[in-house]
């Protein structure tokens, strides 16, 4: 089985004043994904797995999931504050994602193969 790669694209962009993953930056408009998946797919990966926030799904899923169809498997995982382990609460006021480790979190009902983040 292929490895798949994990792409972490559910933040909020605050320093970067937007959403950095949908921007495009190459000389023919690409993203910085476009070359992230382009790499996972000559090193061997059959699978890519975004952690997104559901609030732009449907852009993300137009703009970047689209543009890889036919070329390798895509599929979506919902990174969602309130996803926490048991015993654990989101402190009143927090809007910002958790971090990393939560976004990897987030796909461990999707990902049962190796992978890569």
């Amino acid at each position: 089985m292929k490895p798949t790669l994990l792409v972490l694209a559910a933040g909020m962009g605050s320093r970067y004043g937007g959403l950095k993953q949908m921007d495009p930056m190459g000389p023919n408009g690409e993203t910085v994904l476009d070359y992230s998946v382009f790499d996972a797919i000559r090193a061997g990966f059959g699978r890519v797995v975004f952690i997104i926030r559901e609030d732009f799904a449907e852009a993300f899923k137009q703009g970047v999931g689209a543009r890889f169809a036919g070329q390798i498997e895509v599929d979506y995982v919902f990174q969602k504050l309130d996803d926490l382990p048991a015993g654990f609460g989101v402190p009143e006021g927090r809007t910002k994602p958790w971090g990393t480790a939560h976004a990897v979190r987030a796909a461990r009902e999707a990902v049962k193969e190796n992978f890569a983040v």
